[in-house]
């Protein structure tokens, strides 16, 4: 009775996707999308508005090539500015690109599938974005080159003692790894794209990408290994990336980086931003391309109990620092927390903790986890807020030196914010060109876990 009970009074799952759902309808459709002669009307709309942007990153970087970083509001004590902040805002959101794609695939969680591609894809732009902003810092970005360990004649090799050269390999090698999975796993997608393409040119160009793809079993069994062996190889660079560039700070004698909760602190913001994006681009997605049946209610509840557990941690790790700055007895620590909060910048302090710390937790309640429209807007809330907290947590610990004489204020100029603009406008654009030339949900994956969920028991296909 007692079982009988419980299954008539708690309501099961949503669907991984929902019934009547078959392997064509994800085909058909998700192929539909790339190979449809015209693009929808809003995404030339938001094309429109995201290749200006783009323009004018070119003209920030090109001013800065001509004039050097001081177009920036960097000045002493304040040398790292927005360009760091940025750095580590965009590597953190690409985070969960891999969490969900690498970590989920080896803990065999099927509800992943409709998301890993757009989320894989996110990572991909996301990097891409935050590595512009360490080259142009260097001052001479055009001799970024002598960060690689190349045997050049006159025998210079990188400081590997530098976080400079930390952050090269570790964002190279992300970088690497996740390309590879992301591709890896997009060859079965390439060849239905192949297979159903309409024009010559498609064919052969979805063709050579198959890498001659024919869906025979010794095809399907290489393809798994080596899948799986990407997972196991990107799930380390989860923690390991972050925790490389959260010792560019902890590396530093200054009062709030010197600090061992800095690695986990940053790998738990990452992933925090990064499935905040992910809700951000998914709910409109799976709208405007008419997808909610593949892209469930499940997905979005999970993703949206992943970002709060992920909040929680953060929000620990801020109550731990302060705590820590008060238990220390380090004036210089008990300085930094007061000044924080109550000093020039403490606009930036008390909106980050809103949005970080107080907006999460209206997730404990499952029709605001269930609800499109207040995910996407908890997800916009925190994006900005890990943007606020990324700049706080660079300019107010270098703002004031250990002696007054050396104070300053940081002030942003138009081309920090032209060059923050032109990344997010170039991630934008990017994003607009994958959804409109390659699949947006993984077809053949889909595919299989709709065959596999057919053949099992009814109460099975919630799980």
């Amino acid at each position: 009775m007692g079982t009988a009970l419980s299954h008539a009074t708690v309501p099961p799952a949503a669907p991984v996707v929902a019934s009547g759902t078959t392997e064509r309808d994800v085909v058909e459709r998700v192929s539909a999308v790339v190979l449809a002669r015209r693009a929808p009307l809003w995404w030339y709309a938001a094309a429109a508005m995201a290749a200006p942007l783009v323009g004018l990153l070119g003209v920030a970087t090109l001013w800065l090539f001509v004039a050097g970083i001081g177009i920036w509001g960097v000045m002493r004590p304040v040398m790292w500015g927005f360009a760091i902040a940025n750095f580590v805002w965009w590597i953190g959101i690409g985070h969960a690109g891999t969490l969900i794609s690498a970590i989920l695939l080896l803990l065999h969680q099927s509800w992943r599938e409709s998301i890993n591609r757009l989320a894989e894809t996110m990572t991909l732009f996301a990097v891409m974005c935050a590595g512009i902003f360490p080259i142009l810092h260097l001052g001479r970005p055009w001799f970024f080159y002598w960060l690689v360990p190349y045997p050049a004649q006159m025998a210079i090799w990188p400081q590997f003692r530098s976080p400079l050269v930390w952050d090269f390999f570790a964002v190279s090698t992300y970088f690497t790894v996740s390309l590879l999975f992301w591709y890896v796993g997009m060859i079965p997608d390439l060849a239905i794209l192949r297979d159903r393409a309409g024009t010559r040119g498609a064919r052969i160009a979805y063709g050579i990408l198959a890498l001659g793809w024919r869906g025979s079993g010794e095809h399907w069994r290489r393809h798994h290994r080596m899948y799986v062996l990407l997972a196991g190889l990107a799930t380390p660079l989860v923690v390991s990336v972050h925790s490389v560039v959260s010792l560019d700070f902890a590396y530093a004698m200054v009062p709030g980086w010197h600090s061992t909760i800095l690695p986990p602190y940053f790998v738990a913001g990452a992933i925090y931003s990064g499935f905040a994006v992910v809700l951000t681009l998914a709910v409109p997605l799976r709208r405007l391309y008419g997808l909610t049946d593949i892209i469930t209610s499940r997905h979005l509840e999970n993703c949206a109990k992943l970002l709060l557990a992920t909040g929680e941690i953060v929000a620990y790790c801020y109550v731990m620092e302060h705590f820590m700055a008060w238990y220390s007895a380090n004036p210089f620590d008990a300085a930094l927390v007061e000044n924080r909060a109550f000093g020039p910048y403490a606009p930036l302090f008390w909106i980050y903790l809103v949005c970080n710390v107080l907006v999460v937790q209206a997730l404990w309640v499952p029709r605001v986890r269930r609800s499109p429209v207040w995910l996407f807007i908890i997800g916009a809330l925190i994006n900005i807020g890990m943007w606020i907290e990324r700049v706080d947590i660079v300019i107010v610990s270098l703002h004031r030196d250990f002696v007054p004489s050396a104070w300053g204020n940081f002030v942003p100029t138009i081309w920090d914010w032209a060059t923050l603009a032109g990344t997010i406008g170039f991630f934008a654009l990017a994003y607009l060109l994958f959804i409109r030339y390659l699949p947006l949900v993984a077809m053949s994956d889909m595919a299989k876990l709709i065959a596999d969920l057919r053949g099992k028991p009814a109460a099975a296909r919630h799980g």
